[in-house]
């Protein structure tokens, strides 16, 4: 028995949002898998978004906007891509060729449209169909979704802003949903550096959605950034009740407080967070944002001189199957993280030899674009600092730090590689780079004052120069 609350056919047109379908079914499960996409949170009692989407399929096979969401979600999943996965492919052209074959909505039409140039690379061609729709069509939850996401994989910070505070007065108390565009609004907000008006935002989202746990992703990524380090571990202990189950969220949670933990320089309790939280959640829900959280933070902590013993060989199992999947540049650089930390010479050949590949014919594949001036220089650094060349390291990254949000991924994601660009710097036996080293943390010091682990970095360059 489908919940009443989610929307049927006639709720759909009557909110100038109709669906060219004549099942109910569909339409309410249609919501229901919007409703877990914003909450980021899987309902058991639905089936989950997986559930769910194969109970659309069910009550109507030929239900375009059905096809639109169930392969619009693996697209963005980043798990995988036309060019390796047929059946992937497969499911888009059988969209498309859906929406050829019967007379369906220009909105709808214009969602088939963006969901094809996204499963071709063209992620930035694809947020535009997106804000088009949402200038007709403010309160299509779906096109906004879609187009935050994109523009969190393009890097495009100002855009992920802009496009929730363009549509945020059209969303009433009543509208469905409402509140959760706080938590979208509010990450906007923190990744252009409106820190303080990104934790209110939050806040007010929390006070109408307790269990938002992207609400709670927004101030803990807040503190991060401001290196409030006992806060912010305050704050999470505080609501990890609430945001715990959201199990599509939890582990990037757990992530943020593994960092504050690497931060303050406890090096066992962020171990004790990837063993019991993030490696684990890792393997089970085999998310990318939840794989590539787990590099992260072996990666972390080896620059920070601590051995994380046979953890890479056990990632290395999870990255192996797609060190060739190249959807995005973000998750080559944390793919090519475990390769290195495991030893696996087969895996850091086959993950860069295909790079290059794609990177001569890149065609309108955005990471492909990006691949010869920015991704493959920042994954040779990665190898360089391997082995031990930390000069070239400097000589990669240093004209290149400025460009690091073009990769994707969120400032506290990214902070990795200006990490990385400090310690080759420190390491180097260029006098220059070491005079750029004092520089990088002095600028380092200003933007986060306070911070435990400027301060061991600052100690470290004195004890190897000073």
């Amino acid at each position: 028995m489908i919940a009443a609350s989610f929307r049927d056919c006639q709720a759909w047109k009557a909110e100038c949002l109709p669906l060219s379908t004549t099942s109910n079914e569909a339409c309410k499960m249609y919501d229901a898998i919007i409703t877990q996409y914003v909450k980021w949170r899987n309902d058991p009692t639905l089936g989950g978004i997986e559930g769910c989407i194969a109970a659309v399929q069910a009550a109507d096979p030929n239900f375009v906007m059905g096809h639109v969401i169930g392969t619009g979600l693996e697209l963005v999943g980043m798990a995988s891509s036309v060019e390796q996965n047929e059946r992937l492919a497969s499911a888009v052209r059988r969209t498309v060729e859906l929406a050829k074959t019967q007379e369906i909505t220009p909105r709808e039409s214009q969602h088939v449209r963006a969901m094809e140039l996204f499963s071709r690379g063209a992620l930035s061609k694809a947020c535009d169909v997106w804000e088009e729709i949402l200038v007709e069509h403010p309160t299509d939850l779906l096109a906004l979704k879609f187009a935050h996401d994109g523009f969190f994989y393009l890097g495009y910070q100002t855009q992920m802003r802009d496009s929730v505070a363009r549509v945020m007065p059209y969303y009433k108390p009543h509208t469905p949903l409402s509140s959760y565009l706080k938590g979208l609004y509010s990450f906007g907000l923190l990744e252009t550096h409106f820190y303080d008006q990104a934790e209110k935002v939050a806040k007010e989202g929390l006070a109408l959605a307790p269990d938002d746990a992207w609400c709670v992703h927004s101030v803990a990524h807040v503190h991060e950034m401001k290196a409030e380090v006992d806060k912010g571990l305050k704050f999470m202990q505080s609501t990890e009740k609430d945001w715990e189950g959201c199990d599509m969220l939890a582990c990037h949670n757990y992530w943020h407080w593994a960092l504050y933990f690497i931060e303050k320089g406890d090096y066992e309790a962020a171990l004790q967070i990837y063993d019991c939280q993030v490696s684990r959640r890792c393997v089970t829900s085999g998310a990318m944002l939840d794989t590539v959280d787990a590099c992260s933070i072996l990666y972390r902590l080896e620059m920070e001189g601590v051995s994380v013993k046979d953890r890479w060989r056990e990632k290395l199992q999870v990255i192996e199957p797609h060190c060739e999947d190249h959807t995005l540049l973000f998750n080559d650089l944390h793919f090519l993280m475990v390769s290195l930390g495991g030893a696996s010479t087969d895996c850091t050949h086959r993950l860069l030899e295909s790079l290059r590949e794609r990177a001569r014919d890149p065609e309108e594949n955005h990471q492909y674009q990006l691949a010869e001036s920015l991704g493959l220089p920042m994954c040779q650094a990665l190898v360089e600092y391997d082995q031990g060349n930390y000069g070239r390291v400097v000589e990669l990254l240093q004209p290149l730090r400025y460009r690091f949000s073009d990769i994707g991924g969120s400032d506290a994601q990214r902070d990795v590689f200006n990490q990385l660009l400090i310690h080759g710097a420190i390491k180097s036996e260029d006098k220059l780079h070491q005079k750029y080293a004092r520089s990088l943390l002095v600028e380092r010091n200003a933007l986060r004052p306070g911070s435990p682990m400027t301060d061991r970095m600052m100690q470290k360059f004195a004890a190897l120069h000073v």
